[in-house]
């Protein structure tokens, strides 16, 4: 089971860098956990959507260095990348955006069932990102 976790969340990441959105969602399932980085938590694809839609207006970013790791049964998994953005416009409530570019390391937990995930939880490092940013 670990290896098709494995190729479920590499298949995640592959359907995002590529900005593959159906792949992307299809990979979820309805009821997806969606934990945000030093957020909430949203539940649905709706909700993850919209949550696509707004960082997608407000930042082009591509994952590299990605490591997944997947216990035995394959129901969670972890991986761990290099994020390659620019800012390109202002998001609500942080600094101002003039296509600055950022670096920083992120990681994410995954839980799967029925080849589906189930929740994502992302964290990166938000100081870092103001620092990178100019804030």
């Amino acid at each position: 089971m670990s290896a098709e976790t494995t190729a479920l969340i590499r298949a995640y990441y592959d359907a995002f860098n590529r900005r593959d959105w159906e792949a992307f969602f299809a990979l979820l399932s309805d009821d997806v956990a969606h934990d945000l980085n030093q957020g909430g938590r949203e539940t649905g694809k709706a909700a993850f959507r919209s949550f696509m839609e707004r960082m997608n207006r407000c930042y082009r970013e591509e994952l590299t260095d990605i490591v997944v790791l997947a216990e035995p049964s394959g129901n969670r998994a972890a991986a761990e990348f290099v994020v390659h953005g620019t800012y390109l416009a202002t998001d609500e409530g942080l600094p101002a955006a003039n296509g600055q570019t950022y670096q920083l390391p992120g990681g994410a937990f995954f839980a799967v069932a029925d080849a589906r995930i189930v929740r994502v939880t992302n964290y990166y490092n938000l100081q870092d990102w103001f620092r990178q940013v100019g804030a």
